[in-house]
């Protein structure tokens, strides 16, 4: 199916990560032309960046200051921008439950997540208050639909972008018109390049598929596909303010 993306202009936060770059590759297969924002991942940014025939752009999502920086960059290097995907997020990386957890842990998890897709919304919204039409998608997650025990600040963050937020922006974007659209996907536990070459226990597998009605994990592509298919004014001219889970079905968590 043609999604209408040929020429398009998409700003990927993140993009250079495991689930951002098939993002970027995804979009760039429609005919898109894309930005590849990173902050650390320079190298991979820049190589994609490349390979696709798109920009690469460094940002510190959480720095106003650089957030409008990044917008201004692309805008004038794309001359334009129809699209944003605020995938830029971080895994806390261990278990700890809330009585455990700093609050300078929790504030760095909020700031990893919330506040750059806050910060990402924010411009990209912004910018569509002068064309009148755009396509924000954001990245939230199965932990902030049925919560992540051990990691209750990124299960926080992430229901936040899942509800409040969204359903606040989708609103809030509609005061601007019609050609404004604000969409989530919520991935569940999804196979990343890194994930797969630190290898994969298949006892977690099993406890992580027994509330799912497929029993196998997602891969980036299938979070993509949807990424893409929620981006595309063709596709789903009518959708806005909904959180597609890719997580096959999923159901909730176990519970020792």
């Amino acid at each position: 199916m043609d999604m209408g993306l040929d020429g398009s202009r998409v700003l990927v936060t993140g993009g250079a990560g495991g689930i951002g770059a098939v993002i970027c590759r995804a979009f760039a297969a429609e005919g898109a032309v894309v930005a590849v924002h990173y902050r650390q991942s320079g190298e991979a940014a820049h190589a994609l960046a490349t390979e696709l025939g798109g920009i690469a752009v460094k940002a510190d999502l959480t720095a106003p200051a650089e957030v409008d920086g990044m917008f201004s960059f692309v805008i004038d290097e794309l001359g334009g921008l129809d699209v944003c995907i605020a995938n830029a997020g971080k895994y806390p990386g261990f278990d700890q439950p809330i009585w455990e957890i700093s609050p300078t842990r929790w504030r760095e998890t909020i700031d990893a997540n919330l506040t750059t897709t806050f910060l990402t919304a924010r411009g990209f919204l912004n910018h569509a208050l002068t064309t009148g039409k755009g396509s924000l998608v954001m990245t939230g997650s199965t932990a902030g639909s049925f919560g992540e025990a051990g990691s209750s600040d990124y299960a926080a963050a992430k229901g936040a972008i899942n509800y409040g937020l969204l359903l606040s922006l989708k609103n809030e974007a509609a005061r601007i018109g019609d050609g404004v659209r604000v969409n989530a996907v919520a991935p569940g536990w999804t196979i990343t390049p890194k994930r797969e070459q630190a290898g994969v226990d298949s006892s977690l597998v099993a406890k992580a598929t027994s509330t799912m009605a497929r029993k196998t994990l997602a891969t980036p592509h299938d979070v993509a596909a949807q990424v893409v298919v929620l981006a595309s004014d063709l596709a789903s001219a009518h959708i806005t303010g909904q959180l597609v889970t890719v997580a096959g079905g999923m159901e909730g968590r176990l519970v020792p």
